[in-house]
């Protein structure tokens, strides 16, 4: 079996192998359940969660389940995180205990400090920064519908925010075609888009950044979009209304992408904000896959970092 980093913190710290072989294994999970039953057998996750969830927490502590093994719900609440202990002590105290830690928060720099106190696998769940297990999903998604990723035409319209991110990194590592709308002043992130253009080097991906939804849209396979007001940013919501105006993924804009294109969302959705009813429940629409294979692919990143 080939190295794997101790972390899954973002796709950019693994090869484009080992991200196919990720997703691969949660394509076998998917469809053998049984097989790996108890492929974590006395294996223990605690699950850290400063921003509340309905995927994250249900479809990690089904896989660990699964899996064999068991997960702990750890708000930031009831733990001593919450009161003022350093992230570095929680790390050290919960290595002792479990076996690997999944952390839901706002600064990616906790995520990165809790991974490296800890001598046991840190799984980022959500950071301010990048979402890569849903993004990890959403590929998955894209192999059982399109058969392939290489070449595949992937367009993300709306904020450029951590989905945004996870989005387009593993895009250009994976060799999709990435094309990002968003409104002046909501573009991604400089660094980001860096390490986009690094990886476009060696996978051949071609990358679109604009603010016009229909130059981005064109021919697309894959139209993703997220909620324009993300978890924490509800005082915004009534000015990104306003400056989201024209970004609504809808059929008009739909009808500029290839006629076999796929719709995604991460979830929750605000029908008739970010995406019309008729898009997110029509036929185009993959999204209730796309948030059952977040179980799948998170049980094969929980059994290459954990079976160890």
């Amino acid at each position: 079996m080939q190295r794997y980093p101790k972390d899954f913190l973002t796709t950019q710290d693994f090869s484009e192998e080992q991200l196919i072989e990720m997703i691969d294994l949660a394509i076998r999970m998917k469809k053998n359940k049984s097989r790996y039953a108890k492929a974590l057998a006395g294996k223990k996750l605690a699950m850290i969660f400063e921003k509340s969830s309905t995927r994250t927490r249900v479809s990690f502590e089904a896989g660990m389940y699964e899996l064999g093994g068991i997960a702990f719900f750890l708000s930031s609440r009831d733990i001593q995180l919450g009161r003022g202990e350093p992230i570095a002590d929680t790390a050290r105290v919960l290595s002792r205990y479990v076996d690997g830690i999944m952390i839901r928060t706002f600064g990616h720099d906790r995520v990165e400090e809790l991974a490296r106190h800890a001598t046991i696998p840190v799984i980022n769940g959500l950071s301010d920064w990048l979402h890569p297990c849903q993004a990890m999903a959403d590929f998955q998604t894209i192999v059982e519908k399109k058969g392939r990723i290489r070449g595949i035409r992937f367009c993300y319209i709306g904020d450029g925010n951590n989905m945004a991110h996870a989005l387009g990194l593993l895009s250009t590592r994976l060799g999709a075609h990435f094309a990002c709308a968003t409104p002046k002043g909501y573009e991604m992130d400089d660094r980001i888009v860096d390490m986009m253009k690094e990886n476009a080097k060696v996978s051949g991906s071609k990358i679109l950044l604009t603010n016009d939804p229909v130059e981005a849209v064109k021919g697309a396979d894959v139209i993703y979009t997220d909620v324009w007001a993300s978890m924490g940013q509800e005082e915004e919501a009534e000015k990104r209304l306003k400056d989201f105006s024209g970004f609504q993924v809808n059929k008009t804009l739909a009808r500029y992408a290839d006629e076999e294109y796929i719709f995604m969302h991460c979830l929750p959705a605000h029908r008739g904000e970010e995406v019309s009813s008729e898009v997110i429940d029509g036929a185009h629409s993959v999204v209730w896959d796309e948030a059952e294979n977040r179980l799948h692919v998170q049980k094969a990143i929980l059994y290459t970092l954990m079976r160890k």
